[in-house]
């Protein structure tokens, strides 16, 4: 066995090389001839039945209004009623012919199922799932004296995608129909703080890619890996140790220096290359660069990241560099959308 690795070790290297001069070219002309169709004929929602997680705020919100603008048929699952009823009845002002609302926790696997089961019983069938349900965990892992306390990001995150998920294939395969899940550019970036957020979102990562190989053609996932977007966590809305709280000085540390991309064009962008067959999205579409950063150069992103988030001018969180580069004059404005300092958040 060893031999056999000595021999690899030595062959593998160069025959790759080599493979991959010879067909890349054509795999990408492939590729290009397929997105020019796709675009083409984009797949038609309207009628079809879309479920949506974490649909009372942030992008899953936006998501419900951009499937209502084409005609789709809606369920709205989270854990705020009142909020998901107001999304409801916006959705069909918009152009839904149906919008219904389940209140329900995905970190519990039987609010889950229930979430699916009310869906074909309403509607007798399920043509989308959108796993979009997620919270976010603050707090330097070394410091952190409880890290139970965090158990709830990756039981919403990754386990609440796993539930749905499951519960929803048989339907899903019935239709042809397509998974879209909610990761995060978090997958690969190594931002302080935010260890086990970044965990769970490179789990799901890893578990949808592995599941697009167990299902086939026979149903479609989009995977969705967005940079910072217009949220409750760009509002200041995060799990701490201590609970789930607004904070804005500890949203502007970060957030950082890094653009903020606006939910309303995300929302779009994502509907419009789901639609598309797309496997992979990235919003803004610069942030693929930081993919190439972590491949190529991995200590130059880490160094960057450490030099942002951790360096401090004074031993305090508002001294770190990205933070002060924020009191620029005109920074803040430029960096963040407007409306991103509103008060209006509700812990739960």
């Amino acid at each position: 066995m060893d031999l056999v690795n000595t021999f690899l070790n030595w062959t593998a290297p160069p025959f790759t090389f080599i493979a991959l001069c010879m067909l890349w070219p054509p795999f990408q002309l492939l590729k290009l001839c397929m997105s020019l169709f796709s675009s083409v004929f984009t797949e038609d929602v309207a009628g079809k039945v879309v479920l949506i997680t974490g649909a009372s705020s942030g992008i899953g919100e936006h998501l419900a209004y951009e499937y209502a603008m084409r005609g789709a048929c809606l369920v709205l699952a989270a854990r705020r009623e009142k909020s998901l009823r107001e999304v409801a009845a916006l959705c069909l002002e918009l152009g839904a012919p149906d919008a219904i609302v389940v209140k329900a926790d995905v970190a519990k696997v039987e609010d889950c199922r229930r979430i699916v089961d009310h869906t074909i019983s309403h509607y007798g069938r399920l043509d989308h799932l959108v796993n979009n349900a997620g919270v976010v965990g603050i707090s330097q892992f070394e410091y952190t004296d409880d890290v139970t306390k965090f158990r709830p990001v990756m039981d919403i995150n990754f386990w609440g995608s796993v539930y749905t998920t499951r519960f929803a294939i048989p339907h899903l395969r019935n239709t042809g129909g397509k998974i879209v899940v909610m990761s995060s550019s978090a997958s690969w970036l190594p931002a302080a703080r935010e260890s086990i957020y970044n965990a769970s979102k490179a789990a799901m990562l890893a578990f949808f890619e592995t599941l697009r190989v167990e299902l086939g053609s026979d149903i479609k996932i989009t995977i969705v890996t967005p940079g910072i977007i217009e949220s409750e966590f760009t509002k200041g809305k995060v799990l701490t140790e201590s609970g789930m709280k607004v904070d804005q000085e500890l949203r502007d540390v970060q957030v950082n220096a890094i653009p903020v991309g606006t939910v309303e064009g995300t929302a779009r962008s994502i509907v419009n290359r789901v639609c598309r067959g797309e496997r992979y999205v990235t919003e803004p579409a610069w942030f693929r660069m930081t993919y190439l950063l972590k491949i190529f150069c991995p200590e130059v992103l880490e160094w960057t990241y450490r030099l942002l988030f951790l360096t401090s001018t004074d031993d305090t969180l508002q001294g770190t560099i990205g933070k002060l580069m924020l009191n620029i004059p005109g920074a803040r404005a430029l960096l963040y959308p407007s409306g991103i300092e509103s008060p209006d958040i509700k812990i739960g």
